[in-house]
């Protein structure tokens, strides 16, 4: 029994920060994010084992290649098709699930819908078929994603709804007495 649980597995958690993606073939590796307004892209070729996670912050930017357009959608959207194909992947059985694009603010402007919005329109376009989804709301999410499996979890880490003020406290009725200092 004890060489049994010697020979168990260990996962591999990797992280994927705003602005990076990453591809593996690794049954053992769990690729995680932590999303508000941005989102993420869980991309596998379930026959070839391999799939991959990015995590953008606005849709598209200038155009300029510097190395800030790493945080944009376009880019992200397809180095990571790109990279997913060359680690064996065929695009014709890729399968997309899309994570994030909260409100998280209320602000003039929705960053998250836009993002979300922008993910959805790019898969579309792309021929590529969105299999799960968890897009918009108010809240942020933390995302585990298994790529050779496709499995997903999703945790709430915040809900950003906004509050109505508290209502202050009725006034205090006067008793009649009253002491000064």
């Amino acid at each position: 029994m004890i060489g049994a649980a010697a020979q168990q597995p260990v996962e591999r958690r990797l992280h994927v920060g705003q602005g990076d993606h990453c591809v593996s073939s690794d049954p053992d590796v769990v690729l995680t994010t932590v999303l508000g307004s941005c989102v993420a892209l869980c991309l596998r070729d379930p026959a070839a084992g391999v799939g991959g996670m990015n995590h953008f912050l606005l849709p598209e930017g200038s155009g300029s290649g510097t190395d800030a357009s790493r945080r944009y959608g376009a880019y992200l959207m397809e180095v990571l098709i790109n990279d997913v194909l060359k680690a064996g992947g065929r695009r014709d059985r890729l399968e997309a699930k899309l994570f994030g694009g909260g409100r998280m603010f209320d602000s003039l402007s929705d960053v998250g819908a836009a993002n979300a919005d922008f993910a959805e329109k790019f898969l579309a376009d792309e021929g590529i078929p969105v299999v799960s989804r968890s897009l918009r709301g108010t809240g942020g999410r933390r995302i585990h994603y298994w790529p050779v499996s496709g499995r997903a979890r999703q945790r709430v880490v915040t809900d950003g709804a906004t509050l109505p003020p508290a209502t202050p406290p009725p006034p205090s009725v006067a008793t009649g007495d009253l002491e000064l200092f």
